[in-house]
């Protein structure tokens, strides 16, 4: 399949792509508004819920522009490469479980949809989250330990 048509068919099978898709894939988290579509021998995820896609749109947003210096970034201008778009988007999640435990909330990594609202709940809004521990998991974030040997 040639790689434009690819695009074009993915867009149309999937209209709101997840944008938590690399870190789902990877099986660094998951969310309940989650669908896996399976096109041309790939893997792709879709959202299920357009409320919760704009609340993922604005998380994202926000953690890209505060992570800037935790990504060793000047500024983010466009997409960012895939280690480091895993890195805010697995980091955010880990980060925001571990300050809403601490916060006494029972929350988990697997429902990326939930942990959101929940967030929300207990803050007012996305915005007024203390991102200090959020963008120090992005930071201390790692995709998969380098193997032994490896430099």
């Amino acid at each position: 399949m040639e790689e434009d048509e690819y695009r074009r068919i993915y867009r149309q099978e999937n209209p709101h792509r997840c944008l938590f898709e690399k870190a789902i894939l990877a099986r660094r988290c998951d969310c309940s508004r989650a669908q896996r579509h399976n096109l041309a021998e790939r893997e792709a995820m879709g959202c299920t819920d357009a409320e919760g896609h704009a609340r993922c749109e604005a998380w994202l947003r926000q953690v890209r522009e505060k992570a800037q210096f935790a990504l060793q970034l000047v500024a983010v201008s466009g997409p960012l490469p895939h280690a480091k778009e895993i890195r805010v988007q697995a980091g955010s999640v880990q980060g925001l479980a571990e300050l809403l435990s601490a916060a006494g909330e029972l929350v988990s990594k697997d429902d990326i949809y939930g942990l959101l609202a929940r967030a929300e709940a207990c803050y007012g809004s996305l915005a007024e989250v203390p991102f200090d521990g959020v963008v120090r998991a992005v930071g201390q974030f790692r995709a998969r330990p380098r193997r032994p040997g490896k430099d």
